[in-house]
């Protein structure tokens, strides 16, 4: 069971100065809750609960920290306790703090990390961002193939300490170009004396350095990975995601398309964490955009002005039918883009997308015009070609609808642009066009108008 912080408790420990007290208290807890602790406190209390860790605690406290407090605690700690806590950060932690951090402290890091970390760090900082390079690390376990089962577990005993994990190791030659996999539960069943090329697998699944998180986290996804090695150009062994990098990126992808679909530019920031502007800033330019295309639908409703102003009962279903429309693109687009984002579906399947789409369509839109026109001649006697007219334009509606909203996101990934801005709101607003044009057309050509 998830033990619970008594904050305040912990707090007036920090206020009245009660450091044993407090490190005592903070060493039963998890890392990731005590960094959490941490980052809802001022930043002074934060830096002095920080001292009080024991240094094995520290570094992985430190990488669980928002950068904000990172870059606090960076500026009130010694030169030697910096290096201390950046030898002891993985690499790809090591890296992601840095990129967070502005250009000034960066340098101080840097300059206290020893050289052969700063090499790497360096080296990993020079991966264009959001690929499989950056958020890799380079501390994974690597063996031989000629090794023997004894030999590779001895090896494991003696560098796994520093290892991010070792559940899984890599089988290398010696220019480093990556062989086979081999978990460390296949060489403990193993006899001692078999050699690892007789134990690993050769069919290793790997991306390269520069290709892109999503689909390292794909990969994660469909092959319930543990680790996934990273290779360069010459299949040359540079690193391994871990699945908890994986799982960073696949929250962090599903944030930044939740907020696309919802009419809004990526915030990096948690939202209690964003500015009022920055907030504001983030959704202005959508909602501009699709205000002035709104517009559009004004000008339809100009246009055929003398229709309901024959017939002024046409004004009533407008609401209705644009609604229907909207909600029925926005199931399409919905469905089509989560196929989209775990790889059910690509840019080849359109030509099946459509046509189911065109399917489920007909159905639903049968299933809803007929309901309509039921209710309309109940609610309206005597009209009935005023029914039949809705009902056409609802049948008409849900397929261009459904249609548009299935192809769209397909669309924009053909086009190497994001699916996720195809959702709701832009279909939405396209439908609400074309749903009026259908309406009034159809009304001309059955209603004395």
């Amino acid at each position: 069971m998830e033990k619970q912080f008594d904050l305040d408790a912990l707090e007036l420990l920090i206020d009245t100065r009660q450091f044993r007290a407090l490190r005592d208290a903070l060493a039963e807890r998890n890392e990731v809750d005590i960094a959490q602790f941490l980052g809802e406190l001022e930043p002074e209390k934060a830096v002095l609960a920080f001292r009080t860790l024991p240094k094995e605690a520290a570094s992985e406290v430190f990488s669980n920290l928002d950068s904000d407090v990172q870059q606090v605690i960076i500026g009130s700690i010694t030169d030697a306790e910096l290096a201390a806590i950046v030898e002891d950060l993985y690499v790809d932690d090591a890296v992601d703090m840095l990129e967070e951090l502005p250009a000034n402290v960066v340098k101080r890091v840097l300059k206290n990390a020893k050289p052969d970390t700063r090499a790497l760090i360096n080296q990993f900082l020079k991966y264009p961002e959001n690929s499989a390079g950056s958020i890799m690390t380079a501390e994974f376990t690597d063996l031989r193939a000629a090794m023997t089962v004894a030999q590779a577990i001895e090896h494991i005993r003696r560098t796994g300490e520093d290892r991010e994990t070792i559940y899984t190791c890599y089988v290398i030659d010696a220019s480093r170009k990556l062989e086979g996999v081999v978990t460390v539960k296949d060489l403990l069943l193993a006899p001692d004396g078999m050699q690892v090329r007789d134990v690993m697998s050769s069919d290793v699944i790997s991306i390269n350095t520069l290709g892109d998180q999503e689909e390292a986290a794909r990969l994660f996804n469909k092959y319930d990975f543990l680790s996934l090695p990273v290779v360069d150009h010459e299949d040359r062994l540079v690193g391994i995601i871990t699945v908890d990098d994986a799982m960073d990126v696949m929250e962090q992808e599903a944030t930044e398309d939740f907020e696309v679909m919802g009419a809004m530019h990526p915030s990096e920031k948690p939202y209690l964490k964003t500015g009022v502007i920055t907030l504001a800033k983030n959704r202005i330019v959508w909602l501009l955009v699709l205000m002035i295309s709104g517009m559009v639908t004004g000008g339809i409703l100009g246009r055929y002005e003398a229709a309901f102003a024959a017939m002024p009962i046409l004004v009533t279903f407008i609401p209705m039918l644009t609604d229907t429309g909207g909600n029925a693109g926005s199931q399409s687009s919905t469905l089509i883009i989560r196929g989209i984002a775990v790889g059910d579906i690509t840019g080849r399947d359109i030509p099946a997308v459509l046509w189911k789409e065109l399917r489920v369509a007909a159905l639903v839109g049968a299933v809803l015009s007929a309901v309509n026109y039921v209710r309309l001649v109940l609610t309206y006697p005597g009209h009935e070609m005023v029914a039949l007219t809705v009902a056409l334009t609802m049948f008409c509606t849900v397929v261009m609808a459904k249609t548009i909203g299935g192809i769209l996101p397909l669309a924009a990934k053909f086009l190497h642009a994001d699916p996720a801005i195809m959702a709701a709101p832009l279909i939405t607003t396209i439908v609400d066009a074309l749903s009026l044009v259908i309406y009034f057309n159809i009304a001309i050509h059955l209603l004395p108008i």
